[in-house]
């Protein structure tokens, strides 16, 4: 199975330590937040991953190489490969464009995406395999945010709701929000080539939310729920010191 994570983001949330360093590289308990993510997708088979870089970009290509993570990747039979945003940050969605030539080098099987900044003990393999004939599947929650995906009471994306201002963004002009299922976005998805096909007409730089709303009604992406799910965002720098802390 094969996997990308997104490693590119310039991190200001976590400042200073971002100062000198991509977040990617940030130490969570002894091990970079790069390390934490890799180690879950393996544990849960993944072995192909793709990283985008951007910020401080040598640092995590150097990272991959060599040294004790290179060490522990090869003992796991893990790939690696890099997608170099260096001359430019190109955004989610456009980042997950410029990797396709990587994720589907070798065949065209879904690619299950993960932010470096995530942590949980979501079923990755499990998630993966539920993608069945969708275009993308989202893994989403009850989670408390301000912004949520809606959804359909078959769990198909249908648009977006800010809470706080009201904002709806939605290609279906009669959407009552309140007769969807408001569920925040956890930052790990899958998604099909046809899908990345599809963002051919796309500007260089965007967002894979703002893809997926524009293109709910005519491609089938779905929410999918682990009624278990604990996820943790660490763009924060306070939320990382409170969990280096409780260690």
């Amino acid at each position: 199975m094969k996997a990308m994570i997104f490693a590119a983001g310039l991190g200001t949330r976590l400042a200073p330590l971002t100062n000198d360093r991509p977040k990617a590289l940030v130490q969570l308990r002894g091990k970079s937040l790069l390390w934490h993510v890799a180690e879950r997708l393996a544990s849960e088979g993944f072995r192909d991953l793709t990283v985008n870089v951007h910020h401080f970009a040598q640092q995590i290509k150097d990272y991959i190489q060599g040294g004790p993570f290179a060490e522990w990747a090869a003992a796991n039979h893990l790939h690696f490969s890099i997608s170099d945003e260096s001359d430019q940050l190109l955004d989610t969605g456009g980042g997950l464009r410029k990797a396709a030539t990587l994720l589907f080098a070798h065949d065209d099987a879904p690619v299950l995406i993960h932010n470096v900044d995530i942590i949980s003990n979501a079923r990755l393999d499990e998630l993966y395999h539920s993608i069945g004939g969708a275009d993308a599947l989202l893994l989403v929650s009850e989670r408390q945010t301000s912004r949520y995906l809606l959804f359909d009471h078959d769990m198909r994306l249908v648009g977006w709701q800010n809470i706080k201002t009201g904002e709806v963004r939605t290609p279906y002009p009669d959407l009552h929000p309140d007769h969807c299922q408001r569920l925040a976005f956890s930052g790990i998805h899958v998604v099909s080539k046809d899908l990345i096909d599809r963002m051919s007409d796309w500007p260089p730089i965007f967002s894979i939310i703002d893809f997926y709303i524009a293109n709910c009604r005519t491609l089938d992406i779905r929410g999918y729920i682990q009624p278990d799910l604990t996820l943790t965002d660490i763009g924060k720098i306070e939320v990382l010191e409170a969990l280096n802390i409780e260690n």
